[in-house]
């Protein structure tokens, strides 16, 4: 459809629709919702405080857990993909990006939501599968090495623009380099805990 729009004003409209979709797909606040279902408390109250994947893997249950990775990195995947196919490469982005503004900034928890990482990864994946794989790679490894979830996590929001340059998509680099900071950003409490060496690690169980 946007081939035949001319000019960004007319087609401004369509990705602010893109963009309010997805961010209503992005604040459904799927951390919160997995861990009342496995009765496992209300997560805002556990370790971070945080409604990601990785507080819930703080309650012990990795089940749960996986849940919520896989849920978090959906609502970003799917409404990328839904606008990428109705209304072509701008509108997915923009949809990916009000996801990603969802689940950080959910108007349901008052705008207190996640990190974003899983729902980054999402969005990568509708993007470019290649630069995803590269990824989740890059932040397993990381992960592995450091045993800090939010380090692999980090390094990869980092790699992402530098990914999709070897690939050659530049076209979704500004968008990547805006959610890279994004995630630093949300991230800044655990920057600092992991300077002062107080980062949990990864299968740390908080009381």
């Amino acid at each position: 459809m946007f081939h035949h729009i001319m000019g960004f004003e007319r087609a401004l409209p369509w990705l602010l629709i893109a963009l309010a979709v997805g961010y209503l797909a992005g604040s459904i606040p799927f951390g919160v919702l997995v861990a009342r279902i496995f009765k496992l408390g209300d997560l805002r109250k556990i370790g971070s405080g945080s409604i990601g994947a990785t507080n819930v893997l703080r309650t012990g249950n990795k089940l749960a857990a996986f849940t919520t990775m896989l849920l978090d990195a959906l609502k970003g995947t799917l409404p990328v993909l839904f606008f990428l196919g109705l209304w072509g490469d701008l509108a997915g982005q923009a949809a990916g990006l009000g996801a990603f503004l969802g689940h950080c900034f959910p108007v349901w928890l008052r705008f207190n939501g996640g990190k974003g990482v899983a729902t980054w990864l999402g969005i990568m994946l509708a993007i470019h599968p290649l630069t995803w794989a590269a990824l989740c790679l890059t932040w397993l490894a990381t992960a592995a090495f450091t045993r800090i979830s939010s380090a692999g996590g980090l390094v990869a929001a980092a790699s992402g623009p530098l990914w999709l340059i070897l690939f050659g998509r530049w076209e979704a680099v500004l968008l990547a380099i805006i959610l890279g900071a994004l995630v630093w950003i949300r991230h800044h409490a655990n920057i600092w805990r992991i300077l002062r060496g107080k980062e949990p690690k990864i299968g740390k169980k908080s009381p």
